[in-house]
């Protein structure tokens, strides 16, 4: 039995396109435009690592927001494979043995599956079987009923240190690795997707004003907070919006 631990990048068009800009696709409104994996095996030790961009044929401006999120350029992908071969390689990745995907929050699973129908391509060829770890990891953490946590959050407080940069496939993936391993237990258990899987997207547009936060604090005691401060104010206020410690009056 071997862990596919897989993160997706997406690029998408405006709701209301301008003259050169790509409206949206109600049949494939995500395009995938990078795939970052680990392999892990049954003793979570890892196999190995897949990382590829993808060049767009839906969107073939990249959308600012994802831009300035990914730190990705149109170059960078449009020197890159089409996804039609990108998924053929990532099925190699996979291999043939006893497989599993794993993901943070189901939105990618759907919207792997939602651009493999979109270019037509077989989906036979890659497993069904999947678990969500952003679903255990928020259950871990106690989030309140219908929250999930974040992977930024997950990692924060599961005191892993933070080396590289978020909202790239292949980091994401490889912190994914990090809180699947922390929290594992026999109680996790895979699903079969189907089409009619409920689906949340991933919230990337929040992120905590740590800058203000730290500012409202030093205007509080009127001084400056430090560094180790900085760090317990910051992961006081991550552990606040789990609601893990909140009690009964």
């Amino acid at each position: 039995m071997n862990y596919i631990i897989f993160d997706l990048e997406f690029n998408q068009g405006y709701k209301y396109a301008r003259k050169n800009d790509s409206p949206i696709n109600p049949s494939c409104p995500f395009e995938i435009i990078q795939i970052g994996a680990v392999k892990l095996n049954s003793e979570f030790n890892i196999i190995s690592s897949y990382n590829r961009l993808v060049k767009p044929q839906i969107y073939k401006n990249l959308h600012s927001f994802i831009k300035e999120m990914t730190n990705l350029t149109i170059e960078d992908l449009n020197n890159s494979k089409n996804f039609s071969e990108v998924y053929l390689e990532f099925v190699d990745f996979i291999g043939k043995d006893e497989n599993i995907l794993c993901v943070w929050g189901t939105a990618d699973i759907r919207e792997l599956f939602r651009n493999i129908y979109f270019f037509h391509l077989d989906d036979s060829l890659i497993t069904k079987e999947y678990i969500d770890i952003q679903h255990y990891a928020s259950k871990y953490f106690n989030c309140p009923k219908g929250t999930n946590i974040g992977l930024n959050n997950a990692i924060t407080l599961l005191d892993i240190p933070i080396i590289n940069q978020f909202h790239d496939a292949y980091n994401d993936a490889c912190y994914t690795v990090q809180v699947f391993t922390n929290i594992y237990t026999e109680n996790i258990v895979s699903k079969k997707y189907s089409k009619n899987t409920n689906v949340k997207r991933k919230n990337s547009k929040s992120k905590i004003d740590t800058y203000h936060l730290i500012e409202q604090f030093e205007k509080m005691y009127n001084r400056k907070m430090t560094k180790e401060e900085k760090g317990i104010i910051k992961l006081a206020y991550l552990m606040g919006k789990t609601n893990q410690f909140q009690i009964k009056n």
